[in-house]
Protein backbone atom coordinates (compact mmCIF):
# COMPACT_ATOMS: atom_id res chain seq x y z
CA UNK A 1 0.00 0.00 0.00
CA UNK A 2 3.01 2.64 1.11
CA UNK A 3 4.52 1.94 -2.68
CA UNK A 4 1.17 2.98 -4.18
CA UNK A 5 1.03 5.98 -2.52
CA UNK A 6 4.13 6.94 -3.30
CA UNK A 7 4.06 6.38 -6.58
CA UNK A 8 0.87 8.65 -6.71
CA UNK A 9 2.23 11.56 -4.60
CA UNK A 10 4.80 10.96 -7.61
CA UNK A 11 2.57 11.56 -10.66
CA UNK A 12 0.68 14.22 -8.48
CA UNK A 13 4.09 16.10 -8.16
CA UNK A 14 4.97 15.95 -11.87
CA UNK A 15 1.56 16.88 -12.79
CA UNK A 16 1.45 19.88 -10.56
CA UNK A 17 4.94 21.15 -11.76
CA UNK A 18 4.25 20.51 -15.60
CA UNK A 19 0.96 22.91 -14.87
CA UNK A 20 3.30 25.58 -13.05
CA UNK A 21 5.41 25.91 -15.80
CA UNK A 22 2.72 26.19 -18.67
CA UNK A 23 2.19 30.09 -19.58
CA UNK A 24 -1.66 30.04 -20.64
CA UNK A 25 -1.37 33.74 -20.67
CA UNK A 26 1.62 34.14 -23.14
CA UNK A 27 0.08 31.30 -25.52
CA UNK A 28 -3.48 33.01 -25.16
CA UNK A 29 -1.68 36.38 -26.17
CA UNK A 30 -0.16 34.04 -29.15
CA UNK A 31 -3.57 33.39 -30.25
CA UNK A 32 -4.90 36.55 -29.55
CA UNK A 33 -2.27 37.85 -32.61
CA UNK A 34 -3.68 35.33 -35.17
CA UNK A 35 -6.96 36.05 -34.55
CA UNK A 36 -6.36 40.13 -34.45
CA UNK A 37 -4.22 39.72 -37.79
CA UNK A 38 -6.49 37.25 -39.64
CA UNK A 39 -4.38 34.12 -39.68
CA UNK A 40 -6.12 31.59 -38.05
CA UNK A 41 -10.05 30.07 -37.34
CA UNK A 42 -10.58 27.57 -34.73
CA UNK A 43 -10.17 25.53 -31.48
CA UNK A 44 -7.07 24.41 -29.05
CA UNK A 45 -6.66 21.98 -26.85
CA UNK A 46 -3.97 20.20 -24.60
CA UNK A 47 -3.47 17.56 -21.99
CA UNK A 48 -1.72 15.90 -19.56
CA UNK A 49 -2.75 12.48 -18.15
CA UNK A 50 -5.63 12.25 -19.82
CA UNK A 51 -7.07 16.15 -18.15
CA UNK A 52 -7.62 19.05 -20.13
CA UNK A 53 -5.16 21.69 -19.17
CA UNK A 54 -5.96 24.04 -21.68
CA UNK A 55 -8.71 25.21 -24.41
CA UNK A 56 -8.79 28.35 -26.54
CA UNK A 57 -11.02 29.25 -29.56
CA UNK A 58 -10.43 31.94 -31.77
CA UNK A 59 -12.72 33.20 -35.40
CA UNK A 60 -15.93 32.85 -36.48
CA UNK A 61 -17.60 29.62 -36.90
CA UNK A 62 -19.80 31.41 -39.36
CA UNK A 63 -17.95 34.59 -40.52
CA UNK A 64 -21.16 35.66 -42.57
CA UNK A 65 -23.18 35.45 -39.41
CA UNK A 66 -20.25 36.65 -37.05
CA UNK A 67 -21.14 33.56 -35.12
CA UNK A 68 -18.06 33.29 -32.72
CA UNK A 69 -16.08 29.51 -32.37
CA UNK A 70 -16.38 27.93 -28.77
CA UNK A 71 -14.89 25.14 -27.20
CA UNK A 72 -17.98 22.84 -27.86
CA UNK A 73 -17.44 24.05 -32.30
CA UNK A 74 -17.16 21.22 -34.21
CA UNK A 75 -14.65 20.87 -37.39
CA UNK A 76 -14.10 18.27 -40.26
CA UNK A 77 -11.34 16.46 -39.02
CA UNK A 78 -9.78 15.44 -42.62
CA UNK A 79 -7.36 12.45 -42.30
CA UNK A 80 -7.63 12.50 -38.54
CA UNK A 81 -10.24 10.11 -39.43
CA UNK A 82 -7.56 7.47 -40.47
CA UNK A 83 -6.13 7.06 -36.79
CA UNK A 84 -10.36 6.40 -36.06
CA UNK A 85 -10.36 3.35 -39.02
CA UNK A 86 -7.17 2.00 -38.63
CA UNK A 87 -7.81 1.45 -34.67
CA UNK A 88 -11.64 -0.34 -36.28
CA UNK A 89 -9.46 -2.43 -38.44
CA UNK A 90 -7.57 -3.37 -35.71
CA UNK A 91 -10.40 -4.15 -33.53
CA UNK A 92 -12.14 -6.45 -36.07
CA UNK A 93 -8.84 -8.42 -36.46
CA UNK A 94 -9.08 -9.08 -32.54
CA UNK A 95 -12.60 -9.72 -32.73
CA UNK A 96 -11.98 -12.34 -35.76
CA UNK A 97 -13.64 -10.48 -38.40
CA UNK A 98 -10.58 -10.59 -40.68
CA UNK A 99 -6.88 -10.93 -40.44
CA UNK A 100 -4.48 -8.25 -41.25
CA UNK A 101 -2.81 -11.08 -44.34
CA UNK A 102 -6.37 -11.34 -46.18
CA UNK A 103 -5.76 -10.50 -49.46
CA UNK A 104 -7.98 -7.01 -51.02
CA UNK A 105 -9.29 -9.46 -53.84
CA UNK A 106 -11.09 -11.13 -51.70
CA UNK A 107 -13.68 -8.07 -51.07
CA UNK A 108 -12.55 -5.87 -54.56
CA UNK A 109 -11.13 -8.29 -57.25
CA UNK A 110 -10.94 -5.85 -59.87
CA UNK A 111 -8.88 -3.64 -58.23
CA UNK A 112 -5.68 -4.02 -59.97
CA UNK A 113 -3.24 -6.61 -57.77
CA UNK A 114 -5.43 -6.95 -55.41
CA UNK A 115 -4.16 -10.38 -55.18
CA UNK A 116 -1.05 -8.66 -53.72
CA UNK A 117 -1.99 -6.06 -51.53
CA UNK A 118 -2.98 -7.25 -48.04
CA UNK A 119 -4.94 -5.20 -45.23
CA UNK A 120 -1.53 -3.96 -43.65
CA UNK A 121 -0.64 -2.75 -47.38
CA UNK A 122 -3.75 -0.86 -47.10
CA UNK A 123 -3.27 0.31 -43.53
CA UNK A 124 0.35 1.38 -43.91
CA UNK A 125 0.31 3.14 -47.41
CA UNK A 126 1.94 0.44 -49.30
CA UNK A 127 -0.84 -0.88 -51.75
CA UNK A 128 0.31 1.33 -54.67
CA UNK A 129 -3.58 1.71 -55.23
CA UNK A 130 -3.06 5.09 -56.68
CA UNK A 131 -4.98 7.92 -54.61
CA UNK A 132 -7.97 9.70 -56.04
CA UNK A 133 -7.74 12.77 -54.95
CA UNK A 134 -4.27 13.34 -56.69
CA UNK A 135 -7.06 13.64 -60.07
CA UNK A 136 -6.66 16.47 -61.72
CA UNK A 137 -10.72 16.37 -61.90
CA UNK A 138 -11.41 15.70 -58.14
CA UNK A 139 -12.18 18.98 -57.34
CA UNK A 140 -14.83 19.06 -60.24
CA UNK A 141 -17.19 16.33 -58.33
CA UNK A 142 -15.71 16.02 -54.65
CA UNK A 143 -18.87 17.95 -53.74
CA UNK A 144 -21.31 15.70 -55.46
CA UNK A 145 -22.60 12.30 -53.34
CA UNK A 146 -20.96 8.80 -54.64
CA UNK A 147 -22.17 5.65 -54.02
CA UNK A 148 -19.73 2.81 -53.17
CA UNK A 149 -20.25 1.45 -56.46
CA UNK A 150 -19.06 4.78 -58.06
CA UNK A 151 -16.21 5.33 -55.88
CA UNK A 152 -14.74 1.60 -56.26
CA UNK A 153 -14.98 2.60 -60.27
CA UNK A 154 -12.99 5.74 -59.55
CA UNK A 155 -10.06 3.83 -57.49
CA UNK A 156 -10.53 0.77 -60.12
CA UNK A 157 -9.94 3.06 -63.26
CA UNK A 158 -6.68 4.79 -61.12
CA UNK A 159 -5.11 1.85 -61.50
CA UNK A 160 -1.42 1.74 -59.23
CA UNK A 161 1.50 3.43 -59.13
CA UNK A 162 3.87 1.02 -57.59
CA UNK A 163 4.29 -2.64 -56.95
CA UNK A 164 2.52 -3.10 -53.49
CA UNK A 165 4.91 -3.45 -50.58
CA UNK A 166 8.04 -2.13 -53.13
CA UNK A 167 7.79 1.24 -50.97
CA UNK A 168 4.94 3.70 -49.51
CA UNK A 169 2.96 6.45 -51.00
CA UNK A 170 0.09 8.55 -49.39
CA UNK A 171 -3.20 7.52 -50.82
CA UNK A 172 -7.10 8.21 -49.50
CA UNK A 173 -7.85 5.28 -51.41
CA UNK A 174 -7.08 2.95 -49.11
CA UNK A 175 -8.81 4.50 -46.54
CA UNK A 176 -12.22 4.48 -48.54
CA UNK A 177 -11.86 0.67 -49.46
CA UNK A 178 -10.46 -0.63 -45.64
CA UNK A 179 -13.92 1.86 -44.74
CA UNK A 180 -15.93 -0.90 -47.04
CA UNK A 181 -14.43 -3.77 -45.53
CA UNK A 182 -15.43 -2.71 -42.08
CA UNK A 183 -19.17 -2.46 -43.33
CA UNK A 184 -18.76 -5.91 -45.25
CA UNK A 185 -17.16 -7.86 -42.28
CA UNK A 186 -19.70 -6.10 -39.77
CA UNK A 187 -23.17 -6.12 -41.82
CA UNK A 188 -23.33 -2.34 -40.64
CA UNK A 189 -22.95 1.51 -42.36
CA UNK A 190 -19.22 2.71 -41.40
CA UNK A 191 -20.88 5.68 -39.02
CA UNK A 192 -22.77 2.44 -36.96
CA UNK A 193 -19.47 0.53 -36.36
CA UNK A 194 -17.37 4.11 -35.32
CA UNK A 195 -20.57 4.66 -32.70
CA UNK A 196 -20.76 1.22 -31.86
CA UNK A 197 -17.07 0.54 -31.60
CA UNK A 198 -15.39 3.78 -30.21
CA UNK A 199 -17.53 6.66 -29.57
CA UNK A 200 -20.53 5.49 -27.34
CA UNK A 201 -17.33 2.89 -25.66
CA UNK A 202 -15.42 6.03 -24.79
CA UNK A 203 -18.43 8.35 -24.06
CA UNK A 204 -17.04 11.07 -27.09
CA UNK A 205 -19.62 14.16 -27.20
CA UNK A 206 -19.13 15.81 -30.23
CA UNK A 207 -17.74 13.23 -32.60
CA UNK A 208 -19.68 11.34 -35.42
CA UNK A 209 -19.07 10.47 -38.81
CA UNK A 210 -20.46 13.62 -40.86
CA UNK A 211 -22.98 14.95 -43.15
CA UNK A 212 -23.85 18.39 -44.85
CA UNK A 213 -22.59 21.24 -42.74
CA UNK A 214 -25.22 22.42 -40.03
CA UNK A 215 -24.73 25.38 -38.34
CA UNK A 216 -27.74 24.18 -36.15
CA UNK A 217 -25.53 21.95 -34.56
CA UNK A 218 -22.74 24.36 -33.68
CA UNK A 219 -20.70 22.86 -36.77
CA UNK A 220 -18.25 25.37 -38.55
CA UNK A 221 -18.11 26.72 -41.67
CA UNK A 222 -14.28 26.11 -43.40
CA UNK A 223 -13.02 29.69 -45.25
CA UNK A 224 -9.62 30.54 -46.85
CA UNK A 225 -8.12 33.86 -46.97
CA UNK A 226 -7.86 36.55 -49.96
CA UNK A 227 -8.19 40.23 -48.58
CA UNK A 228 -11.06 38.38 -46.15
CA UNK A 229 -12.43 35.09 -45.28
CA UNK A 230 -13.94 33.37 -48.22
CA UNK A 231 -16.11 30.26 -47.44
CA UNK A 232 -14.79 27.08 -49.29
CA UNK A 233 -17.35 24.47 -50.82
CA UNK A 234 -17.94 21.31 -48.82
CA UNK A 235 -17.01 17.77 -49.99
CA UNK A 236 -19.45 15.41 -49.51
CA UNK A 237 -18.90 12.98 -47.02
CA UNK A 238 -19.89 10.17 -48.48
CA UNK A 239 -16.50 10.45 -50.66
CA UNK A 240 -13.81 10.63 -47.93
CA UNK A 241 -15.49 7.88 -45.81
CA UNK A 242 -12.99 6.93 -43.05
CA UNK A 243 -10.25 8.32 -44.98
CA UNK A 244 -11.62 11.41 -43.75
CA UNK A 245 -15.35 12.11 -43.26
CA UNK A 246 -15.03 12.77 -38.97
CA UNK A 247 -16.27 15.47 -37.49
CA UNK A 248 -15.08 16.19 -33.85
CA UNK A 249 -13.45 18.65 -31.64
CA UNK A 250 -9.89 18.97 -30.09
CA UNK A 251 -11.33 18.00 -26.69
CA UNK A 252 -12.72 15.30 -28.11
CA UNK A 253 -9.69 14.23 -30.03
CA UNK A 254 -7.65 14.12 -27.08
CA UNK A 255 -10.08 11.79 -24.99
CA UNK A 256 -9.54 9.47 -28.23
CA UNK A 257 -5.94 9.38 -28.29
CA UNK A 258 -6.17 8.97 -24.34
CA UNK A 259 -8.40 6.06 -24.71
CA UNK A 260 -6.48 4.91 -27.60
CA UNK A 261 -2.88 4.91 -26.39
CA UNK A 262 -3.97 3.43 -22.89
CA UNK A 263 -5.42 0.37 -24.15
CA UNK A 264 -9.49 1.37 -24.07
CA UNK A 265 -10.11 0.78 -27.52
CA UNK A 266 -7.71 -1.93 -29.00
CA UNK A 267 -4.92 -4.05 -27.04
CA UNK A 268 -1.51 -3.59 -26.52
CA UNK A 269 -0.53 -5.46 -29.44
CA UNK A 270 -2.77 -4.07 -32.09
CA UNK A 271 -1.08 -0.22 -30.38
CA UNK A 272 2.33 -1.57 -31.23
CA UNK A 273 1.24 -2.41 -34.71
CA UNK A 274 -0.44 0.80 -35.27
CA UNK A 275 2.25 2.75 -34.10
CA UNK A 276 5.07 0.52 -36.17
CA UNK A 277 6.80 3.14 -38.54
CA UNK A 278 7.86 1.68 -41.94
CA UNK A 279 9.00 4.15 -44.70
CA UNK A 280 7.31 7.22 -42.38
CA UNK A 281 4.23 5.35 -41.86
CA UNK A 282 2.35 3.43 -39.22
CA UNK A 283 -1.41 2.54 -39.72
CA UNK A 284 -2.58 5.66 -39.41
CA UNK A 285 -0.16 7.48 -38.16
CA UNK A 286 3.29 9.39 -38.33
CA UNK A 287 5.50 9.92 -35.91
CA UNK A 288 5.79 13.39 -34.98
CA UNK A 289 8.97 14.65 -33.32
CA UNK A 290 9.64 17.59 -31.17
CA UNK A 291 12.90 17.92 -29.79
CA UNK A 292 13.85 14.60 -28.07
CA UNK A 293 10.35 13.84 -27.42
CA UNK A 294 8.22 12.03 -30.05
CA UNK A 295 4.41 11.90 -30.59
CA UNK A 296 2.05 9.56 -32.72
CA UNK A 297 -0.21 11.00 -34.42
CA UNK A 298 -1.97 12.79 -37.59
CA UNK A 299 -2.36 15.73 -39.32
CA UNK A 300 -5.49 17.07 -41.06
CA UNK A 301 -6.82 18.53 -44.50
CA UNK A 302 -10.37 19.09 -46.02
CA UNK A 303 -11.91 21.82 -47.75
CA UNK A 304 -11.04 24.53 -46.25
CA UNK A 305 -10.35 22.57 -42.72
CA UNK A 306 -7.09 21.69 -41.01
CA UNK A 307 -6.45 19.86 -38.11
CA UNK A 308 -3.37 18.15 -35.62
CA UNK A 309 -3.34 15.34 -33.14
CA UNK A 310 -0.36 14.14 -31.41
CA UNK A 311 0.03 11.92 -28.77
CA UNK A 312 3.41 11.61 -26.60
CA UNK A 313 3.39 8.40 -24.88
CA UNK A 314 6.32 8.73 -21.82
CA UNK A 315 5.04 12.19 -21.27
CA UNK A 316 1.32 11.23 -20.73
CA UNK A 317 0.82 14.67 -22.90
CA UNK A 318 -1.62 15.38 -25.98
CA UNK A 319 -2.53 18.44 -27.97
CA UNK A 320 -4.64 18.64 -30.97
CA UNK A 321 -6.07 21.75 -33.00
CA UNK A 322 -9.30 22.15 -35.02
CA UNK A 323 -8.98 24.95 -37.71
CA UNK A 324 -11.59 25.83 -40.05
CA UNK A 325 -9.90 29.26 -41.91
CA UNK A 326 -5.79 29.09 -42.17
CA UNK A 327 -3.82 32.69 -43.25
CA UNK A 328 -0.79 30.86 -41.47
CA UNK A 329 2.20 27.89 -41.21
CA UNK A 330 0.29 25.73 -39.50
CA UNK A 331 3.71 23.97 -38.54
CA UNK A 332 4.22 27.26 -36.43
CA UNK A 333 1.16 26.80 -34.70
CA UNK A 334 2.08 23.71 -33.87
CA UNK A 335 5.33 23.95 -32.42
CA UNK A 336 4.47 27.40 -30.33
CA UNK A 337 1.90 25.25 -28.38
CA UNK A 338 4.54 22.11 -27.75
CA UNK A 339 6.75 24.81 -26.88
CA UNK A 340 4.33 26.50 -24.29
CA UNK A 341 3.58 22.78 -23.34
CA UNK A 342 7.18 22.03 -22.81
CA UNK A 343 8.10 25.13 -21.40
CA UNK A 344 10.54 25.97 -24.20
CA UNK A 345 11.23 29.57 -25.95
CA UNK A 346 8.69 30.75 -28.47
CA UNK A 347 7.96 33.93 -30.01
CA UNK A 348 4.64 36.10 -30.64
CA UNK A 349 4.70 36.48 -34.04
CA UNK A 350 5.07 39.88 -35.97
CA UNK A 351 2.62 41.19 -38.82
CA UNK A 352 3.83 44.37 -39.46
CA UNK A 353 3.14 45.39 -42.57
CA UNK A 354 4.17 47.87 -45.00
CA UNK A 355 1.75 50.22 -47.25
CA UNK A 356 3.87 50.03 -51.50
CA UNK A 357 2.19 51.49 -54.09
CA UNK A 358 1.38 49.62 -57.33
CA UNK A 359 4.56 51.53 -58.90
CA UNK A 360 7.06 50.37 -56.09
CA UNK A 361 6.81 46.73 -56.88
CA UNK A 362 8.11 47.08 -60.31
CA UNK A 363 11.82 46.77 -59.08
CA UNK A 364 11.12 43.23 -57.86
CA UNK A 365 9.19 41.80 -60.91
CA UNK A 366 10.97 39.44 -63.12
CA UNK A 367 12.07 35.80 -63.36
CA UNK A 368 14.50 34.58 -60.75
CA UNK A 369 16.83 31.29 -61.41
CA UNK A 370 19.20 29.34 -58.69
CA UNK A 371 22.55 27.68 -58.78
CA UNK A 372 20.98 26.06 -55.48
CA UNK A 373 17.85 24.57 -56.05
CA UNK A 374 16.63 23.42 -59.95
CA UNK A 375 13.55 25.91 -59.54
CA UNK A 376 12.58 29.29 -61.06
CA UNK A 377 10.32 31.70 -59.04
CA UNK A 378 8.38 34.33 -61.26
CA UNK A 379 7.58 37.49 -59.55
CA UNK A 380 4.47 39.41 -61.03
CA UNK A 381 1.74 41.99 -59.59
CA UNK A 382 -1.76 42.45 -59.22
CA UNK A 383 -2.71 45.90 -58.45
CA UNK A 384 -0.54 46.69 -55.19
CA UNK A 385 0.31 43.01 -54.42
CA UNK A 386 3.05 41.41 -55.15
CA UNK A 387 2.40 37.71 -56.81
CA UNK A 388 5.21 34.88 -56.93
CA UNK A 389 5.03 31.38 -58.87
CA UNK A 390 7.14 28.38 -58.81
CA UNK A 391 7.97 26.08 -61.77
CA UNK A 392 4.96 23.48 -61.95
CA UNK A 393 3.23 25.70 -59.09
CA UNK A 394 0.00 27.97 -58.60
CA UNK A 395 0.67 31.99 -57.79
CA UNK A 396 0.52 33.16 -54.34
CA UNK A 397 0.45 36.45 -52.76
CA UNK A 398 3.01 38.09 -51.11
CA UNK A 399 2.95 40.34 -48.12
CA UNK A 400 5.76 43.60 -47.68
CA UNK A 401 6.83 43.39 -43.89
CA UNK A 402 9.52 45.70 -44.38
CA UNK A 403 12.15 47.24 -46.89
CA UNK A 404 12.27 44.83 -49.50
CA UNK A 405 11.09 42.09 -47.92
CA UNK A 406 7.95 39.88 -48.47
CA UNK A 407 6.78 36.93 -47.02
CA UNK A 408 3.77 34.13 -47.62
CA UNK A 409 3.15 33.15 -43.77
CA UNK A 410 1.16 29.96 -45.00
CA UNK A 411 4.20 28.58 -46.56
CA UNK A 412 6.85 30.02 -43.88
CA UNK A 413 8.30 32.02 -47.48
CA UNK A 414 10.40 35.38 -46.61
CA UNK A 415 11.36 36.61 -50.04
CA UNK A 416 14.24 39.12 -49.70
CA UNK A 417 15.22 41.35 -52.35
CA UNK A 418 18.20 43.16 -53.31
CA UNK A 419 17.16 45.62 -56.76
CA UNK A 420 20.39 46.90 -57.18
CA UNK A 421 22.01 43.28 -57.50
CA UNK A 422 19.14 41.85 -59.34
CA UNK A 423 18.82 39.81 -56.42
CA UNK A 424 16.61 37.45 -54.21
CA UNK A 425 17.09 34.98 -51.23
CA UNK A 426 14.78 32.90 -50.65
CA UNK A 427 14.15 31.46 -46.91
CA UNK A 428 12.20 28.78 -45.97
CA UNK A 429 12.35 26.10 -42.79
CA UNK A 430 15.46 27.67 -41.54
CA UNK A 431 17.37 28.04 -45.09
CA UNK A 432 18.82 30.20 -46.92
CA UNK A 433 18.51 29.98 -51.13
CA UNK A 434 20.01 32.75 -53.64
CA UNK A 435 18.59 33.79 -56.93
CA UNK A 436 19.45 35.78 -59.26
CA UNK A 437 17.05 37.88 -61.74
CA UNK A 438 17.25 36.37 -65.65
Amino acid sequence: MKKLITLFLITLFTTCLFAQKFDKGELDLYFQTLENNNKFMGSVAISKNGKIMYTKSIGYSDVEAKAKSTETTKYRIGSISKMFTSALILKAVEENKLSLVTKTSKYFPNIKNADKISIDNLLNHRSGIHSFTDNENYLSWNTQKKSEKELLKIIEDGGSDFEPDSKADYSNSNYVLLSFILEKVYHQTYPEILAEKIIKPIGLKNTYYGGKNNLNNSEAHSYTFAGDWKKESETDMSIPMGAGAIISTPSDLLQFADALFNGKIISEKSLKLMQTIKNNYGYGLFQMPFGSKKAFGHTGGIDGFTSNLGYFPAEKVAFAYTSNGSNYNNNNVAIAILSAVFNQPYEIPSFQKVDLSSNDLDQYLGIYSSKDIPLKITITKNDKTLMAQATGQSSFPLEATDQNIFKFDQAGIILEFKPSDKKMILKQGGKNYNFTQE
